[in-house]
């Protein structure tokens, strides 16, 4: 179906260099546009859509898992340094997340976690972020975060009565960014010897057909308008370049061909769903092009990349080179937060108005 309003924006998950952000914020025949850290957003009083709800993991999680009583947290340095508070919010970055940016654009308020609320239904009636690290399709976090909006939108029946919450979550945006955990914590690590009863196309059409039930599940309570965001390059990270021993920070393909077919069967779901389900109107964001476009395009984002000095840093080391403090100073604000996966403000906050064909732009429908 076809976009009412839409807003183009590109996701990277990587790190530009410094130059390529300097030479972009000179450009004038406005091909490539990249934010830096703006001011502290004013919600407009005329917002895009109703509200944002977020569902995913790490890549989206506002701080939901600083209630949580788990290891997987971002509520320490450098997390949140460049933040608009300068401190941690249990984002995965160091500053805002695409959520943050894409609320920005929607002119809606930075959106709250689920487990943050304070019982007031205007603190949710703008979104609610259901993110949460470590959050998979296959795991019981997945369905966990169904029954959260189920959840919130029994609050909002109960404040707002059924007709007018029918009309805010269908004209509202969720946008879900989950999958990877599948990978990292699952199929990769071959936990319960996923890798021998199920092959990589195997895999993935589990992932998906698990998937495509959940956001039936969301249609049924009225969602219509969904951005599912494809996976990242996940063979480049750092930790897998120091697990396979990349000599020269050459990307693990055996683990990038099982994410580009899950890409793409992602979005084949999309398309599938689009023609099922009347006055369905969702979109698959791809990353994983534009993501991988950082990395062999040196000539474009600059000879020093950021993404490879880390790189080569972490070889010695399954976790991130800031980490260490003899190299935090150097490749600030290169690195995006102390793991060897997330990414940093300064990626999230590219928008795509035009430029290479690799890199596509997303309309939120």
């Amino acid at each position: 179906m076809a976009p009412t309003s839409p807003l183009f924006f590109f996701l990277l998950v990587f790190f530009p260099s410094p130059s390529l952000q300097e030479r972009r914020s000179r450009t004038s025949s406005g091909v490539l546009v990249a934010s830096s850290s703006p001011s502290p957003p004013s919600p407009s009083a005329s917002p895009l859509v109703p509200a944002l709800f977020v569902l995913g993991d790490s890549t989206v999680d506002s701080g939901t898992n600083n209630y949580l009583g788990t290891l997987a947290r971002a509520d320490r340095p450098p997390y949140g340094r460049d933040f608009d508070t300068h401190r941690p919010t249990g984002r995965f970055s160091n500053g805002r997340i695409i959520v943050d940016c894409l609320a920005i654009r929607l002119g809606l308020p930075f959106v709250p976690p689920f487990l943050g609320w304070s019982g007031k239904i205007e603190d949710m009636i703008r979104g609610v972020n259901y993110a949460s690290a470590a959050s998979g399709i296959l795991f019981s976090s997945g369905s966990d975060l169904i029954q959260q909006v189920s959840d919130t939108f029994q609050q909002f029946e109960l404040s707002l009565g059924e007709e007018a919450t029918a009309d805010l979550i269908s004209k509202s945006v969720f946008y879900v960014s989950i999958g990877s955990n599948d990978f990292i914590h699952y199929y990769l690590q071959n936990t319960s010897s996923a890798q021998v009863l199920f092959l990589p196309w195997e895999f993935n059409q589990l992932l998906v057909t698990t998937m495509k039930q959940a956001l039936k599940s969301l249609y049924d309570k009225n969602v219509r308008r969904v951005v599912l965001t494809g996976l990242a390059p996940i063979g480049c990270t750092p930790h897998y370049l120091w697990l396979y021993a990349s000599e020269n920070g050459e990307c693990v393909d055996a683990i990038n061909n099982v994410v580009m077919e899950f890409n793409y069967a992602v979005r084949y779901m999309v398309h599938e769903l689009n023609h099922e389900l009347p006055n369905a109107a969702f979109t698959f964001c791809g990353r994983f092009e534009g993501s991988m476009d950082t990395l062999t395009n040196r000539q474009l984002y600059g000879e020093q990349s950021p993404m490879l000095a880390v790189v080569l840093a972490s070889t010695e080391d399954s976790s991130c080179a800031c980490c260490r403090r003899w190299l935090a100073a150097m490749l600030r604000p290169m690195c995006g937060g102390i793991s060897s996966i997330p990414p940093m403000q300064s990626t999230g906050s590219l928008r795509m108005i035009g430029g290479p064909a690799s890199m596509r732009p997303c309309a939120i429908p």
